[in-house]
């Protein structure tokens, strides 16, 4: 079978090219060769080689399906078994159940972030023209101490052996110009140096004459070895992903020793690493790169790692040095540490200061990997101190600003890098969803535009609490307003919760008895049925009962964000703001990117009085300057400023509030009220009083009892400032009234009178009028 990649002519054997090692495209599995198998051509572009076997014997092209280790990987439940871990941050919770477990991805930053486009690099520059590794990068492969070190004034060897443990070590290129490696791919020079040896760029004779890139594989005197090696790594040819560079090719040469080498024959992908990036940004302006920019290449990178878990295989070295852009598209450049998942058998590479710590008891997983994306996006963004020569911890807001003014960032990257594995994120799809929330209140708070965005976890807020420039009081109100957890749709119970019409816990119950048989008949058991019968008894104010139920399901759902998200409703029924908090805190550190537990922890906060007052404004700021959707932020954060004495900071919230929101009139009824609410007369000025005007004259008020106040409450500030012998510079009219002692009084004591005519009850009805007469202006009759 030809080889179908662009100028190759080899043929497929052994279900690879035999001159480039491509594996085919579209292939059935190598396994299973086929009678007809040698006689069709590849389908490869430009490839002249047949499929023999199941691979190009000129290419090497692999066919389309997953490897048989990768299936193997996946059968095992590798990843089931990991994303059904428990994560927690302060306690337990987990969130790798979800009512939803779709992505956020799309574009680079999700389509939010202008990255800097970075040239394609012409393959002849990039050929360094004098290769040397650095001697504080010299260590030894073996034991990993310093080797090749200057003493006495005189630079280190390059080459010769550990002075502890005798290991031979050789930090010079092993491959010259001209060198022709595997009989088709001539060296153009080294490129880089890495943790396998010299990187090398060189032009590919038999297919094109395309560049690539050959890293070296395998050093050994052991030629079976050395082609075990290579046949463990051909799994490597079927990754097919467009952010992870593709691999061409296995190639063997002899080395200066006179033992077989053998090298990964790699695609060339010209531009800058991620590092090189962050080199140049640092140069340029001793910072390093914005955290926008930083989240939307990590986000790129994202699916690129799930791809590979889901096909039963870890990176294991993600790392700034990894990750090159060309022009606008990012690609993982170094497949060469790339093994199975939970594979603790096979060698595992990876950087000192990204690779987590447990990686050598439990091999690659979910969670290793999640670690090493957490260090790459901090390493990114700001200056981690080192310890031991190697990156220590997280700096906390404390130490760097950074982290002060981006919270739910840190929160972020805490949770990521946690020592404890069962408390990181459990797969890339949540770390993307939860990093996308943090990418859209990071960019809302540099250039003050909200980013408005769907959550996977919850619905939008149902209602609006705390209306007016009062805090609220009932907590059932707060609970019927906020967002509540998305079902779902493939529990077995979700149907049943569809159609039900039922409110009550009661009536709830019994519905779902009459059909629960039908619902889990042959099923696993639903999950969602408890969750919404806790729903209710909270939007009933019943926290006793409420409790009781997380009681009963909290073994089967232990540590499920859920419970936590009722949990601190509970502790608000029972006026326990505290702990209410603290539950919503907590899931607030488990899910950074959800506005949902920060609005919750927002109103417990100012709720909780004076002291946590700071807490309460941070944080209804955060979901109002992200998404205007969230309207009862707007009236917290206006509430709050007005506790302060910054009556022009809640105005200017208040006036945010769309046109279109249902409490549009209110919020603007409430910023008349917080302009003119001064504990002193002398503070009020014409400016004020006829501002106050044209904002009620501009509002649509829906009854003549709301117009009567707001109009007396501008009227009302209005006499008070006359009263201070003031006199108007602009004779204009304020709400249709002259702005004089006369004018004045004949406003209010029409307000009085508008709403003495409104009102059913006769007590208020007689004061109201008493006030009327005691207003209105002195005339002759």
């Amino acid at each position: 079978m030809n080889c179908t990649e662009p100028g190759c002519t080899g043929t497929i054997e052994d279900g690879y090219c035999d001159t480039c090692g491509t594996a085919p495209s579209a292939a059935p599995a190598a396994a299973a060769p086929s009678a007809s198998s040698s006689s069709d051509k590849c389908a490869e572009p430009g490839c002249t080689g047949t499929i023999v076997d199941g691979y190009c014997d000129v290419c090497g092209s692999a066919p389309a399906s997953v490897s048989a280790m990768a299936t193997t990987a996946r059968d095992t439940g590798h990843s089931a078994s990991v994303s059904s871990r428990v994560s927690r941050s302060g306690r337990s919770v987990r969130t790798g159940r979800s009512g939803s477990t779709g992505g956020s991805r799309g574009r680079l930053g999700a389509g939010m972030v202008k990255v800097p486009s970075v040239p394609r690099r012409d393959p002849a520059e990039a050929v360094l023209v004098d290769p040397e590794v650095p001697e504080n990068h010299r260590d030894c492969g073996k034991c990993g101490r310093p080797v090749g070190r200057s003493r006495d004034g005189k630079p280190g060897r390059a080459e010769g052996f550990c002075p502890h443990c005798g290991t031979r070590f050789s930090f010079t290129p092993k491959l010259t110009r001209t060198d022709v490696v595997g009989g088709q791919y001539e060296v153009l020079g080294p490129l880089a140096h890495g943790g396998l040896g010299w990187i090398y760029l060189a032009v590919d004779h038999k297919v094109d004459d395309r560049p690539v890139v050959l890293k070296g594989l395998l050093n050994t005197g052991d030629v079976d070895a050395m082609r075990a090696a290579v046949a463990e790594k051909r799994f490597l040819a079927q990754v097919d992903h467009p952010n992870i560079v593709r691999i061409y090719n296995f190639a063997e040469d002899t080395g200066p020793d006179g033992k077989p080498v053998g090298y990964i024959v790699m695609e060339y992908v010209g531009g800058k690493s991620l590092k090189q990036l962050v080199r140049e940004q640092r140069t340029a302006d001793q910072r390093y790169l914005p955290p926008a920019q930083a989240i939307a290449y990590i986000m790129e990178m994202l699916p690129a790692l799930e791809y590979l878990h889901d096909r039963g295989l870890a990176y294991c070295d993600f790392k700034p040095d990894n990750v090159m852009q060309t022009e606008e598209q990012l690609k993982l450049i170094d497949l060469g540490a790339v093994i199975g998942l939970h594979d603790q058998n096979e060698t595992i590479y990876g950087t000192p200061g990204y690779q987590a710590k447990e990686i050598a008891h439990t091999g690659p997983t979910i969670a290793s990997e999640v670690y090493t994306v957490g260090r790459t996006l901090a390493a990114l963004i700001m200056r981690i101190p080192p310890v031991n020569h190697e990156m220590g911890p997280l700096p906390g807001p404390d130490a760097e600003p950074l982290m002060a003014k981006h919270e739910s960032l840190y929160r972020f990257l805490v949770r990521a890098t946690d020592v404890d594995p069962e408390a990181r994120f459990t797969s890339m799809t949540e770390m993307s969803d939860q990093l996308t929330g943090v990418l859209r209140e990071v960019l809302a708070q540099e250039d003050g535009r909200p980013r408005p965005g769907l959550s996977t976890r919850f619905g939008p807020p149902r209602a609006v609490f705390g209306v007016g420039d009062r805090a609220p009081e009932d907590p059932r109100a707060i609970i019927a307003a906020l967002p509540v957890p998305l079902v779902d749709p493939s529990d077995s119970g979700a149907a049943l919760l569809a159609s039900t019409s039922a409110v009550t816990p009661e009536d709830l119950e019994r519905e779902f008895t009459a059909g629960l048989a039908s619902v889990v008949t042959g099923r696993e058991e639903s999950v969602e049925i408890p969750l919404r019968l806790i729903r209710a008894a909270l939007e009933f104010g019943d926290a006793e009962d409420a409790l009781r139920r997380l009681d009963e399901v909290g073994e089967s759902l232990a540590g499920d964000w859920r419970l936590t998200w009722y949990a601190g409703q509970a502790r608000m029924l029972q006026g326990d703001w505290a702990g209410a908090a603290g539950e919503f805190d907590a899931l607030y550190s488990a899910l950074p990117g959800e506005a949902a537990p920060k609005l919750a922890l927002a109103v417990t906060a100012e709720i909780m009085g004076e002291a946590e007052r700071g807490r309460a404004m941070r944080y209804y700021d955060m979901v109002w300057r992200t998404d205007r959707s969230f309207t009862s932020a707007a009236f917290g954060a206006a509430r709050v400023r007005r506790a302060v004495d910054d009556r022009a900071g809640a105005v200017t919230v208040l006036d945010q509030v769309d046109a279109a929101s249902a409490v549009h009139t209110e919020a603007g009824v409430t910023a008349v009220e917080t302009l003119l609410a001064v504990d002193d007369p002398e503070q009020l000025t014409e400016q004020m009083v006829r501002d106050a005007g044209k904002r009620i004259d501009s509002l649509t008020l829906d009854s003549k009892r709301r117009a009567a106040q707001a109009r007396l409450g501008v009227l009302d500030a209005a006499l008070r400032w006359l009263r201070l012998g003031r006199v108007p510079t602009d004779h204009s009219p304020l709400l249709g009234v002259a702005l004089d002692q006369q004018g004045v009084r004949t406003g209010l004591e029409r307000c009085y009178r508008d709403l003495a005519h409104e009102t059913e009850d006769m007590w208020e009805r007689i004061a109201l009028v008493e006030q009327a007469n005691a207003v209105r202006p002195r005339t002759l009759r």
